[in-house]
C-alpha cells in the first residue's frame, strides 16, 4: 500500500527538517533526492509556502505533486508584501489590479467554492480585505460592489 504524506513547504527551499524528514524518515525513502526533486518543481513559487503531496509506493519510489500555494500567499506575491495588514480596515499594505485578482482566481478555480469566473473574484477580492489590501487602487468591499453592478463584466469573462 502507497504511503502519502502531505505538507507545507517553502517554495524552492525545502529541507530535510520538519516537516519533511520526520514524515518521510520512517518511509525508509532517500530523503535528500525527494528535498531536491520538491525544490526543482516548487522554484517557481520562491517565497510562498506551497502544498505538496509526496506518495511513496512499496518499492520505495516516490511521486510529487505540487499544489498551488493559497491564495493569501499569491494576493501578497502580487502586491509585494510580506505579510497582510494587522489592522486590514485602517492599515493598507499594498494594491493588486483586479486583472491580478482574475488571474489568481483563474488559477485557483478548482480549489475554490465559487462555480464561475466570476463569484472566484468575488472570492479573491473578499481575501483581500482580510490581508489589508487595495484591488485596483479601491476597497475590496467598494470592488465587489462594483463586481456585483457588473461593471467589471468584461475584464471577468473567462
Amino acid at each position: 500500500m502507497a504511503e502519502v504524506v502531505e505538507v507545507l513547504v517553502p517554495g524552492g527551499k525545502a529541507t530535510a527538517g520538519p516537516p519533511l524528514g520526520p514524515a518521510l524518515g520512517p518511509l525508509g525513502i532517500n530523503v535528500k533526492a525527494v528535498v531536491d526533486e520538491i525544490n526543482k518543481k516548487t522554484a517557481s513559487f520562491n517565497g510562498m509556502q506551497v502544498p505538496v503531496r509526496v506518495e511513496v509506493d512499496e518499492k520505495k519510489n516516490f511521486t510529487i505533486s505540487v499544489g498551488i500555494p493559497p491564495t493569501t500567499a499569491l494576493i501578497m506575491k502580487e502586491a509585494g508584501v510580506e505579510k497582510g495588514s494587522g489592522e486590514p480596515n485602517t492599515k493598507i499594505v499594498g494594491d493588486v489590479p483586479l486583472e491580478a485578482a482574475v488571474t489568481i482566481a483563474k488559477m485557483k478555480l478548482d480549489d475554490m467554492l465559487s462555480y464561475d469566473l466570476k463569484n472566484a473574484v468575488k472570492e479573491v477580492v473578499g481575501t483581500c480585505v482580510s490581508l489589508g489590501i487595495t484591488v485596483s487602487g479601491k476597497k475590496p468591499k467598494d470592488m465587489l460592489k462594483e463586481i456585483d453592478s457588473g461593471a467589471h463584466d468584461a475584464v471577468l469573462v473567462g
